[in-house]
């Protein structure tokens, strides 16, 4: 799901990725609304945000353009893990209410880049189109 290269350090802290990941959550046209019923959104944020570990943000954004694949959650590495190799990791049809700790998990252990995540988020994992990621990378 992420990319990394031989400069990975298997010795680092595993808490020293999470200092500055950010996960960016989808609540646009589809994300967060009743169009994904049985999932409680506002709560999802919540533990998502209570999940997380000292250092990683939890930011809300507008639409991400993957609505057919709502929620979408984009985990995007800190300056560690892009040096690493890491990019973006983009998760959709997130409405499980163990992925925030799944997430959290990965974040607190490094994060794109630094860790492997959770066998469990690859089947949230997906290629948005090019346009999609230029525009989260210009926002």
């Amino acid at each position: 799901m992420s990319r990394r290269t031989n400069k990975r350090k298997e010795a680092a802290p595993a808490r020293a990725g999470a200092a500055s990941c950010t996960v960016t959550v989808c609540r646009g046209c589809c994300c967060g609304t009743p169009k994904i019923p049985g999932v409680d959104h506002a709560a999802q944020l919540v533990a998502l945000r209570r999940a997380m570990p000292d250092g990683a943000q939890v930011r809300v954004t507008g639409c991400l353009d993957s609505c057919e694949r709502a929620n979408v959650i984009v985990v995007q590495p800190s300056p560690a893990g892009r040096a690493a190799g890491g990019r973006p990791v983009w998760l959709g049809l997130v409405n499980d209410e163990d992925a925030a700790t799944d997430i959290a998990a990965w974040i607190g252990a490094g994060g794109p880049g630094l860790a492997d995540p959770p066998g469990i988020l690859d089947i949230y994992a997906f290629s948005p189109s090019r346009r999609v990621r230029a525009e989260l990378a210009d926002g």
